[in-house]
């Protein structure tokens, strides 16, 4: 995967955020592998039960170190309450300032982009004031989902929009009237709710929903009909695209 002409290695005392995809690892980009093959303190969120989605990807590129790299845990309860989240990247950051301030390089592993709905974010926030921080995109799961659809998400003069379910009623409503292509990231929890407000806007038939995208999980409904109207994983999103669409 690497090249001697094409290399690109892990600076010390530098802080990365490197989005490792949506969960195939062969959508892993190669500036990542690289980064993750050099950097000497490896870092990823995990839930409280320990399993990391983000190193579960990598784990190719870690297993063929040459060398072990250090690991930093962040633990992550999930919780819609932002104080546990807020106490755990304060710990992080901490944690991973100690290793910066020793000279070390740090990666932190992102599942998707790691600035779209990114855990990397919240540690950039705190950290980049005092380090050199850089950020290697990644291939978020709005394009996944794209990508397993076989659908373009606009074409032409079609509008598009990406909201959360951990929005309002009313905003999601206002979003799915207003543009053509949606696409409702954390949609678990919400699930039930969505789907009344798909069936209230009229949008019901443009919906399609996807599970786990690129994993060996990976679940595609693409008849609305056939979805449990119960929660899901976090895991999961609607795209939302026209019938009829631009020729």
């Amino acid at each position: 995967m690497s090249n001697s002409n094409h290399s690109y290695k892990a600076k010390k005392a530098t802080f990365y955020g490197a989005g490792v995809g949506p969960g195939d690892p062969l959508l892993l980009t190669i500036k990542t592998h690289q980064l993750i093959q050099t950097a000497d303190v490896i870092s990823y969120l995990a839930s409280t039960d320990g399993h990391s989605q983000a190193r579960d990807i990598a784990r190719h590129s870690l297993a063929s170190r040459t060398s072990d790299a250090e690991e930093v845990v962040v633990t992550m309860p999930m919780s819609t309450d932002r104080s546990q989240a807020n106490c755990a990247y304060d710990a992080a950051a901490q944690q991973l300032q100690k290793h910066l301030q020793a000279g070390k390089s740090v990666v932190f592993l992102c599942e998707g982009d790691p600035l779209f709905f990114g855990s990397f974010s919240y540690l950039l926030q705190r950290l980049s004031d005092d380090f050199s921080c850089q950020v290697v995109p990644g291939i978020a799961s709005v394009n996944a989902a794209s990508a397993a659809l076989q659908q373009p998400l606009t074409l032409l003069q079609e509008s598009f929009a990406v909201v959360s379910g951990r929005h309002t009623d009313q905003q999601i409503e206002n979003t799915l009237q207003q543009h053509d292509s949606v696409v409702i990231m954390k949609a678990g929890l919400a699930r039930p709710r969505i789907l009344a407000l798909l069936r209230k806007t009229g949008r019901w038939a443009d919906g399609h929903y996807l599970e786990y995208i690129g994993r060996d999980n990976q679940r595609l409904v693409a008849n609305l009909d056939e979805l449990e109207d119960q929660t899901g994983p976090y895991f999961s999103l609607f795209v939302i695209l026209r019938g009829e669409r631009p020729a």
